[in-house]
């Protein structure tokens, strides 16, 4: 790029001899024939490298011409050489440096020293000029950092707002959920004694008044008694799941094929009626978990399997399971089976559900299929869903209808909350 210098003189044959000594240096050039002109042109370009400017000149001197110049703040960076063709004395000359000069060059001018110190205050120029411009790429990049750092202050702050809105919407909704469970626990509890009330009386009905009523009158007294089941097992199993939050994590090492015995003992009789075959490929392993919840775990997935078989097949229940290793090891835990977790398969040949209901199963109350076709609550899978989780576990299910359905039970072989007590 040409760097750009002003020369400033009265006489024309001067700026002429100043042009000619530099032009061969690749200059571009501005002329001034006086101080006044020279204010004017710095009006509209201050991109000037250098000012050459005659000292003595009518009506604004080099002096007061140069002290105006530096007056405005976009001009205080270009340097300016006085030419004179007098010896002013220390006094002038320091006085021509204290209006902002960085040099004399007296008249007549040598073109060599000329082109030799315009060579040196350019080249200053120039490394000047890279200076600054390096300052306002790091002032910039500055400026961007500094927004950069409010706005990711801003953004700590919003989300530590969010997390204490979210903390206290979880401390509100636990709150709400304990007294939610509190209120079925207590409604449930309280129910069952004006139900049991209504299936005794109802027995009573049916037993000492059979013989005295018509039909209608005793098909009406079984409709009391099949309803007023229907809601004691519903009580029941409201009861059962209510107290599933307020159950301690009471785990120890068992073997699961006694939880397993005893479950199948306490369906002895709809596994007679249904002539259902349970098998059991090999002994299932011993793992840490609360005995009181793996029972009904087992319970309920059989008793849903022979509930849920087709008409005139034999339900035919397959039990299997296999180890594999967990993705996150349980930390602290050094024993031989850390980390793996125990995938129990119950497959059944019943009658199955389409695939995209495989969520909605472990739904309270959801129910596929017809009530009046099959008996049930609607809570069992529910209640299958909450004690997994209870044991940091999972659970899942894979079905087609009239193909049979295989639920997946996840449970790790040892529990990790036990495993970092012992830390």
């Amino acid at each position: 790029m040409q760097q750009k210098i002003l020369l400033v003189d009265d006489r024309e044959d001067n700026l002429l001899s100043m042009e000619a000594i530099l032009e061969p240096d690749g200059y571009q050039f501005i002329k001034a024939t006086s101080g006044r002109h020279a204010l004017k042109i710095l009006l509209t370009e201050f991109d000037f490298a250098l000012i050459l400017m005659d000292v003595k000149m009518p009506n604004l001197s080099g002096f007061e011409t140069a002290a105006l110049i530096y007056e405005r703040e976009k001009l205080r960076h270009i340097p300016i050489i006085f030419i004179t063709a007098n010896n002013y004395g220390e006094d002038n000359i320091f006085k021509g440096y204290r209006t902002g000069a960085v040099d004399y060059i007296y008249k007549p001018i040598n073109p060599e020293l000329l082109r030799a110190k315009v060579s040196v205050f350019i080249d200053l120029y120039q490394k000047n000029r890279r200076l600054l411009m390096q300052e306002q790429k790091l002032k910039a990049i500055n400026k961007n950092l500094e927004d950069e750092i409010s706005e990711r202050k801003a953004s700590e702050e919003k989300i530590k707002q969010l997390n204490r809105q979210l903390l206290g919407n979880i401390t509100l909704l636990e709150s709400a959920n304990r007294d939610l469970d509190r209120f079925a626990f207590m409604a449930s509890h309280d129910l069952q004694e004006p139900l049991r009330k209504i299936r005794t009386f109802s027995d009573l009905l049916a037993t000492k008044y059979k013989d005295s009523l018509d039909k209608d009158a005793n098909a009406y007294i079984d409709r009391i008694q099949s309803a007023a089941a229907r809601m004691q097992a519903l009580i029941k199993d409201i009861l059962a799941f209510s107290k599933l939050t307020g159950e301690k994590d009471n785990f120890e090492f068992t073997d699961l094929n006694i939880l397993l015995d005893e479950a199948l003992a306490d369906l002895e009789t709809p596994i007679k009626e249904k002539g259902a075959h349970i098998s059991l490929l090999e002994p299932l392993p011993a793992l840490e978990v609360n005995p009181g919840l793996i029972r009904p775990l087992f319970y309920n997935i059989i008793s849903n399997a022979i509930k849920y078989s087709k008409t005139d097949v034999t339900p035919q229940i397959t039990i299997r399971y296999e180890l594999t290793t967990g993705q996150e090891k349980i930390a602290g835990n050094n024993k031989e089976n850390a980390g793996k977790y125990c995938r129990i398969f119950m497959e059944d040949n019943g009658i199955g559900f389409d695939q995209v209901y495989a969520e909605q199963v472990f739904e309270m109350f959801r129910r596929l299929h017809v009530s009046s076709a099959f008996e049930g609550t609607g809570i069992g899978l529910a209640l299958c869903k909450k004690i997994v989780e209870k044991h940091h576990g999972f659970i899942s299910a894979h079905s087609k209808a009239n193909e049979g359905t295989t639920f997946i039970v996840t449970l790790p072989v040892y529990q990790p909350v036990k495993v970092m007590m012992k830390q």
